[in-house]
C-alpha cells in the first residue's frame, strides 16, 4: 500500500511516528512469542541471493539509482525489487526537476520513485539539494541576498516534503574543483555566497529533518589527491566547530583511464575516523568480463573492510540506461541477464551466486530457464532461452514467454508452442528436447516482430 505523504502527515504524525507506534505495538507479542520460537528447531543458515539481502546481512545497504520513467517497465521493476534494498533518484530530486521556476515545487516524479521503494521497503536516498549543474535559469540570475534565501527555502520546502522518508540527503553535490589546487568550484552559490554557503547549507538541512543523515557528495574523491585533502579539511573542520555532518558520499565512476585506486579503502578509512559514515553513491565501473567484475569486487571488499562504511549503490540496473552506456559499466547487461560482476559483488557480499531470475541456474531447483536476445534488427529481435536440469536428470519441460505488446511472436523453434486465451502469454514446452541430464542444457529460440524493448518476461521453468 502506498501511503501519500499529505495523508501521513495529517495530525503532525509523519511516517516514521507511524512506523514506530507498528513497532512499540508488536512488542509485546513478540516478547510473549520469544521463548517458544527459541524451542523450536530453527532452520539452517542460508547464503544471500541477491544484492541487498547480502548486504543486510553484512549490515549495509545495496542500491540503485532509479529513474522514474522506467518503473512501467516491468522487467526494470522486478530486477530493481529484486536485488535492491536502497534507492536514489537519479534525476527527479534535482533542483530543476522539483523547483522549475521560483517557490513553485512539483514532486510527481519523485514521489513515484520513492512511493515504489517505501511500498517494498527499500530505504532512499536524496539526491541532491545544492548543486551547481541542473539548476533552472532562475537561480543563476538572483543577487547574494536573493540566493540565499532561495537556496535555504529549498532546501527547507524539499526535505520537509520527505521528511522521514529519506535515509540520507545528498546536501551539498560536487563543490570542490578537480586538478590538483583543492580550490572550490565556481558556481552561482560560491560565487556570490562564498565558502559559507556549504555550512549554512547543512545547518539549514538539519533544521528541516533532523533524522536524516546530511552527507557531501563528489566524484573523483576516491583517493588521496588534492581535492579528496580539500574535502577532508572542510570535513575535519565541520566536525571540530559542531557543523551538522554525517556522512561522506563517493561517486566511483572508473574506467580503463581512471580505475580504482590503490588507496581507495584507506581513503574511505581516514574519512570515518573523522567520525563521519562514508557511503559509496554512484558506484559503475566500465568494461566487461573478469577485468569488471575484480574491481567491483574489490570495491565492495574495501566498504566492508571500513567500519562506517554504511552502503553501496550502483549508478542505474541495465547497462542500456546507464549515462555512460557504452561502457557497459553496470552489473546487468541490457536483457538483465547478470554479469560476471554481479557475481562477483555478490561472492564478496558473503552471498552465493547463480539462484533466481536472470542467473545461470538454481542447482535445487528442478529447472531454470535464463533468457538472451540473440539478435536485434529494427522490428523485432530472436530470443533464445536456456533450459538447465538442477540436481537431478528431467525428462520434460515448460516456461512461459510473454512479449510486451504490440511485439508477438512470429516463430517459435527447438520447442512446442501453445498461447493463453488472450493470445499474449506464450508456454513453449520441449519436444524432442525434454531429456536431460542433472545440469545439462538445452534451449529453445523464437522470432519476435513489433519492436526490440522491452524484452519478454520469462516465467519458471517447470519439469517433470
Amino acid at each position: 500500500m502506498i501511503i501519500k505523504r499529505t495523508e501521513a502527515r495529517a495530525g503532525g504524525v509523519g511516517p516514521a511516528r507511524g512506523r514506530l507506534r507498528a513497532v512499540l505495538g508488536a512488542t509485546t507479542t513478540a516478547l510473549l512469542t520469544v521463548t517458544a520460537l527459541a524451542a523450536l528447531p530453527q532452520p539452517p543458515a542460508h547464503a544471500a541471493d541477491t544484492l541487498g539481502a547480502a548486504a543486510a546481512e553484512k549490515g549495509r545497504y545495496f542500491g540503485a539509482a532509479v529513474a522514474a520513467n522506467h518503473l512501467g517497465e516491468a522487467q526494470y521493476a522486478a530486477t530493481l525489487d529484486r536485488e535492491f534494498n536502497s534507492v536514489t533518484p537519479e534525476n527527479e530530486m534535482k533542483w530543476d526537476a522539483v523547483e522549475p521556476s521560483r517557490g513553485s515545487f512539483g514532486f510527481d516524479r519523485a514521489d513515484r520513485i520513492v512511493d515504489h521503494a517505501r511500498s517494498k521497503g527499500m530505504d532512499v536516498r536524496g539526491h541532491t539539494l545544492v548543486w551547481h549543474s541542473q539548476l533552472p535559469g532562475w537561480v543563476s540570475g538572483l543577487g547574494a541576498s536573493d540566493l540565499r534565501s532561495a537556496m535555504n527555502n529549498h532546501i527547507t520546502q524539499v526535505m520537509t516534503h520527505y521528511k522521514g522518508e529519506i535515509h540520507s540527503w545528498d546536501v551539498v553535490n560536487e563543490a570542490f574543483q578537480d586538478g590538483n589546487s583543492g580550490a572550490r568550484r565556481s558556481s552561482p552559490f560560491q560565487d556570490k555566497l562564498g565558502d559559507g554557503f556549504i555550512e549554512e547549507a547543512f545547518r539549514t538541512a538539519r533544521a528541516a529533518d533532523p533524522a536524516a543523515r546530511l552527507c557531501y557528495n563528489d566524484y573523483n574523491t576516491d583517493g588521496v589527491n588534492a581535492k579528496s585533502n580539500a574535502v577532508y579539511s572542510m570535513v575535519r573542520d565541520f566536525k571540530s566547530r559542531g557543523v551538522p555532518i554525517d556522512c561522506v558520499g563517493f561517486q566511483s565512476h572508473f574506467n580503463p583511464n581512471s580505475p580504482v585506486p590503490s588507496d581507495y579503502r584507506a581513503n574511505l578509512q581516514r574519512f570515518a575516523d573523522l567520525g563521519v559514515d562514508v557511503q559509496i553513491t554512484e558506484l559503475d565501473i566500465e568494461g566487461s568480463g573478469q577485468a569488471q567484475a575484480t574491481d567491483y569486487g574489490n570495491v565492495v571488499r574495501a566498504c566492508l573492510a571500513v567500519t562506517r562504511c554504511t552502503g553501496i549503490t550502483v549508478w542505474g540496473i541495465p547497462d542500456k540506461y546507464s549515462w555512460r552506456s557504452s561502457g557497459t559499466p553496470l552489473l546487468f547487461d541490457d536483457d538483465y541477464n547478470r554479469k560476471p560482476a554481479y557475481d562477483a559483488v555478490l561472492s564478496a557480499l558473503g552471498g552465493t551466486p547463480g539462484g533466481g531470475p536472470g542467473g545461470p541456474g538454481d542447482p535445487d531447483a528442478a529447472c531454470t530457464a535464463t533468457y538472451t536476445t540473440a539478435e536485434r534488427w529494427s522490428g523485432g529481435y530472436n530470443g533464445k532461452v536456456t533450459i538447465t536440469a538442477g540436481r537431478s536428470p528431467i525428462t520434460a519441460w515448460s516456461v512461459n514467454v510473454t512479449p510486451a505488446a504490440p511485439q508477438k511472436v512470429v516463430s517459435v523453434w527447438n520447442g512446442s508452442p501453445t498461447w493463453d486465451g488472450s493470445g499474449t502469454v506464450m508456454t513453449v514446452r520441449s519436444s524432442w528436447n525434454g531429456s536431460l541430464a542433472a545440469g545439462a542444457s538445452t534451449s529453445f529460440g523464437f522470432t519476435v516482430n513489433g519492436g526490440t524493448a522491452p524484452p519478454p518476461q520469462v516465467g519458471a521453468c517447470t519439469a517433470s
